[in-house]
């Protein structure tokens, strides 16, 4: 071993696919587990990864209803540094912290002090009350709240990047959450990819991007959405969407009160168009509040050129021969074993974009949710065959819900963004 590579472990994909625990949200999880914690060898899969995330300073891939979760320990930093190191994710880059129900979040926003009684304190709701509204319709699921971080606070440091506040929620997927039981431990879970890879939606996935970094990869099938959760701030005057995600903006406001102002802190469509010619600045760019709002996001090794909805197919065709020209005229002969334009559809492309040269194309259907769901894994599956660009047709991100979180991660591994 050269001595600059780093020590690699042995990583084990642990099935839990036949663990179905109930999903309510008052469900005792833990007493299920108990009840049912001999009957299967996924069973025993779980525990075992529980146990790793309590004494182990490795993480723990997980399947969420989002993507593939990186989870440790929220309150020890040598396990939180653990993420960070697995994936070579930025310093000043936050997570958001999983955890299993109300009840444990509020243990980590009381003091210690405060006296707790049948479940109950005798203080009032740490849990702010503007999101009262979203928690009641929306917990749990792909929604993460911004709260303050307490002085008091028993998470490390490196959870909130030194920021006065943590992202937090509750996923809706039963073997997330009894995960998060078993281990009684608040879980910070970025996903699960090497930091600006595309994210992961399979156990699979997971392995090809942290194969000899981390031990444990529960495999409990594909994600259901594909896209990360919709973070909001509803500290700030007006509440914000800091990133787009499984829940849309209209949902959101239909929520009543200070919600029906909430505004979008993420650049959209217009917001990137007048964007483009301006000369960036070369200061340092703050911090950012919450997961994806700075750093480059879910690129795979190919370029990627997104088309925006009202450009043609004919330009895409005619981009697509201009790349396939150039990488033949680059070859050693004028035919290549491997294609090197792959091709992704959604709603009005032709196949293969009609075009007399081979490529790889994948159409991933015309409903945002399946979009959505196939659009991590395409990426994914077309850099594994090997293409050198990967042209993308988008879509209408005014349509709310997934569609402006698709073309948010879109934008964001764009290399081109065509207008």
């Amino acid at each position: 071993m050269a001595a600059t590579d780093e020590p690699r472990v042995n990583t084990r994909i642990l099935s839990v696919k036949s663990i179905h625990p109930p999903s309510g949200l008052n469900d005792d999880l833990g007493a299920w587990f108990e009840a049912h914690k001999a009957e299967s060898e996924d069973c025993k899969n779980i525990a075992k990864a529980a146990h790793s995330l309590r004494i182990s300073d490795l993480p723990v891939a997980f399947p969420t209803e989002t993507v593939y979760g990186l989870g440790a320990d929220a309150t020890r930093s040598p396990a939180v540094l653990g993420i960070y190191k697995a994936k070579r994710r930025p310093a000043d880059n936050p997570l958001i912290v999983h955890v299993s129900s109300l009840e444990h979040l509020r243990r980590l926003l009381r003091k210690p002090s405060d006296a707790v009684s049948n479940g109950v304190s005798a203080h009032e709701d740490p849990i702010p009350a503007v999101y009262a509204p979203l928690i009641s319709r929306f917990w749990p699921g792909p929604l993460t709240i911004l709260l303050p971080n307490p002085a008091h606070s028993p998470l490390a440091s490196e959870v909130t990047s030194g920021l006065p506040t943590f992202g937090c929620r509750i996923p809706s997927s039963p073997l997330a959450r009894l995960l998060i039981a078993i281990a009684d431990r608040p879980l910070a879970a970025p996903s699960a990819n090497a930091s600006t890879r595309p994210s992961p939606t399979t156990a699979q996935h997971v392995l090809d991007d942290l194969n000899g970094r981390i031990e444990l990869i529960l495999d409990g099938g594909p994600c259901k959405v594909g896209v990360e959760s919709t973070v909001v701030d509803g500290l700030s005057d007006p509440p914000a969407i800091l990133r787009p995600g499984g829940l849309g903006i209209e949902e959101i406001r239909s929520c009543g009160g200070p919600w029906s102002r909430v505004v979008k802190a993420y650049k959209d469509k217009a917001e990137h168009a007048a964007d483009s010619g301006h000369v960036k600045s070369s200061a340092p760019a703050p911090g950012p509040r919450a997961p994806g709002m700075k750093y480059k996001h879910y690129s795979p090794r190919a370029r990627v050129i997104l088309f925006e909805t009202g450009t043609t197919e004919q330009a895409a065709r005619d981009i697509a021969i201009t790349h396939y020209n150039q990488s033949t005229s680059a070859s050693a002969t004028k035919a290549p074993a491997t294609p090197k334009i792959g091709t992704i559809s959604t709603r009005t492309w032709s196949s293969n974009l009609n075009l007399d040269f081979p490529t790889e194309s994948i159409a991933l259907g015309a409903e945002a949710e399946h979009i959505a769901r196939g659009l991590f894994s395409a990426l994914r599956d077309l850099d594994e065959k090997g293409v050198e660009t990967i042209l993308i047709e988008g879509i209408d991100d005014s349509e709310g819900d997934l569609a402006a979180a698709v073309m948010n991660r879109l934008r964001k591994a764009a290399e081109v963004d065509v207008k």
